[in-house]
């Protein structure tokens, strides 16, 4: 199901419009997809091809159109080659069909033509089963992004910028401070500047910024005005990463309401029943619910 071809700006509800709908509708929730090889081995599947397929179309059936968003991770479908990425597609494509929101977590980033083509084969008119947004990697700069924010903008689609990371090896970079402010500062005063039209009328921005849920104090004491930034935020590092409700609060302060939590193993370890599966995100999503 690949989107038709448009050479002008999408004429439907924005990104963040859309996003903001479903989670008034779901909940913040963030469903992922994520069959790492343990998982496999939960479900009772073999680690190939066959199960990988059965693992991803039931995740699809438990959780599209019951949750406001589903993160497929695309590293574990290009394991599989030619063949994991058509499955991929075929994922994203079902999702969409059945109304929730796609985020791709391909964590792509380059500069110049590689990231101009980067951006078309994900957010482009003429994109194969383009997903609603994916995630992007700024720390060749944040402008090395302009491509995929721009065409994310021009065709109804969003980015999720790489702001605070709640790996240990990601603040030696993100925490750096360089002419009075840190790296992560700049990512989401770089994001505020790109959805200030958005903000301006009352919505939610295209350019999203990822903010581990495990971070801490770190968002104050760098300075970081998530709030400002105008675009949602997706917060992984819930569920079996041990963050919860409290540590939301915590970390993301008046930003609360802009906050989509990414929980995958806590939900994935239900399953591979479907009704399992999708009582456990409807739990997520009421359980992060601060609307």
């Amino acid at each position: 199901m690949s989107d038709r071809k448009r050479t002008d700006i999408d004429p439907r509800p924005t990104f963040g419009d859309r996003l903001r709908e479903a989670m008034n509708a779901y909940g913040p929730l963030c469903a992922g997809i994520d069959p790492h090889r343990s998982l496999l081995d939960a479900w009772g599947l073999e680690r190939d091809l066959a199960g990988l397929e059965r693992f991803a179309m039931t995740c699809v059936e438990a959780f599209g159109g019951h949750v406001a968003a589903v993160k497929p991770q695309s590293a574990f479908f290009e394991l599989f080659g030619s063949r994991g990425v058509s499955l991929l597609e075929r994922v994203v494509d079902e999702l969409r069909a059945r109304g929730s929101i796609v985020v791709l977590d391909v964590k792509r980033g380059d500069i110049g033509s590689t990231m101009d083509a980067y951006a078309e084969a994900f957010l482009g008119a003429d994109a194969v089963a383009p997903p609603d947004a994916i995630t992007v990697s700024p720390y060749l700069g944040y402008e090395s992004l302009r491509p995929a924010i721009d065409l994310a903008a021009r065709h109804g689609r969003g980015v999720f910028v790489l702001c605070l990371t709640s790996n240990p090896e990601g603040a030696a970079v993100q925490h750096a401070v360089r002419s009075g402010r840190s790296v992560a500062a700049s990512m989401a005063e770089g994001a505020a500047r790109d959805n200030a039209g958005a903000v301006e009328r009352g919505g939610l921005g295209h350019v999203g910024l990822v903010v581990g849920a495990t971070v801490g104090a770190a968002v104050r004491d760098l300075g970081i005005d998530l709030a400002a930034a105008g675009g949602p935020i997706l917060a992984p590092g819930v569920g079996a990463q041990g963050a919860g409700s409290d540590d939301l609060r915590t970390v993301f302060g008046s930003a609360l309401p802009q906050v989509l939590v990414a929980s995958s193993r806590s939900i994935l370890r239900q399953g591979p029943q479907v009704s399992a599966l999708r009582d456990a995100a409807r739990g997520e999503a009421q359980r992060f619910n601060t609307r």
